[in-house]
């Protein structure tokens, strides 16, 4: 491809079944959006169903006659994504695209409801449930994906294994770091296992660079963003609809192989033209992505059908 990849690339995606989780706001919102500008039937997955009304009517305002769903869904929530994964089944006999999205940033200490720490809890394990008891579906769906979207702060990440949830003492910024390469360890994983089965289903992973949206809202409590975050903001963020790009990209692209990264082709890989980006090579490490895999459907009491 010669021109930077546009929404005008995105081919139409009539008879596809998409649930795209966190689509209320920020870039999940402009993906669902998106998809269903281009004739998909899009399964809004959220925690909150005033937001999730407010977006789904948003959407069939800009394109009238749009199929638009509304699934309640909440990743920190194992019952919750059981729920959710059920009632989709239930509607649905298909499923073309997952579009893991939703997430939470360096929000102050807590847990989930099942005793994660939040961040890892809803960020990976929610997600990995939820493909896991999405799968059977995407798997009798010829040319299904599964997109999770990354994070830059997977460079900085490193997996506690002996502290996952970081009982020792938690830091929100290396607990969402930690989140982040896990989501890519998770991709890879799965791709890997997907290959062996010689299944369709692809897996492929994104991220936003630096989007201005919702997601931030807690860095702004640190008195050093305070000062610098909005004129670094400026010059090295972009909107949610251009964070968005790579995560459609690796949603609708044709012909792609499955363990796939996109991300922004820009400076340090914070904005600009969605293209193929390199993970951090940690993310790339076999015994880790097996190791997470296991510890993850420990957790979850999710076991995937591989």
């Amino acid at each position: 491809m010669t021109h930077p990849w546009t929404l005008q690339d995105i081919p139409s995606q009539a008879g596809r079944v998409a649930l795209v989780t966190g689509a209320n706001a920020g870039t999940g919102f402009e993906a669902a959006r998106e998809l269903a500008a281009r004739s998909a039937t899009v399964v809004l997955g959220c925690r909150d169903g005033a937001k999730a009304e407010r977006a789904r009517a948003r959407i069939l305002e800009a394109h009238p006659g749009a199929a638009v769903e509304i699934l309640p869904l909440d990743l920190a929530s194992l019952a919750s994504v059981a729920r959710a994964a059920e009632a989709l089944a239930a509607r649905h006999g298909r499923l073309d695209l997952l579009v893991n999205n939703a997430g939470v940033m360096i929000p102050p200490e807590g847990r989930t409801e099942d005793g994660f720490e939040t961040q890892f809890g809803t960020n990976h394990l929610g997600p990995f449930a939820l493909t896991g008891r999405l799968l059977p579906l995407l798997l009798a769906t010829p040319g299904s994906r599964v997109v999770t979207m990354s994070s830059i702060a997977h460079k900085s990440g490193r997996m506690r294994f002996e502290d996952l949830q970081f009982a020792s003492g938690y830091r929100a910024w290396p607990a969402y770091a930690q989140s982040k390469l896990a989501n890519l360890l998770f991709t890879f994983e799965l791709q890997r296992r997907l290959a062996a089965k010689g299944a369709s289903t692809l897996a492929v992973a994104a991220h936003p660079g630096w989007a201005r949206t919702e997601l931030q809202r807690h860095a702004y409590g640190n008195p050093l963003m305070r000062i610098l975050g909005r004129p670094m903001e400026a010059l090295f963020s972009h909107d949610a609809l251009a964070g968005a790009l790579p995560l459609l990209r690796a949603a609708t692209e044709p012909g792609l192989a499955g363990g796939e990264y996109f991300g922004p082709t820009g400076f340090q890989e914070m904005k600009g033209a969605p293209g193929l980006v390199r993970p951090l090579p940690r993310a790339r490490d076999a015994q880790a992505q097996e190791r997470l895999w296991r510890v993850s459907e420990a957790l979850t009491g999710v076991a995937y059908p591989l």
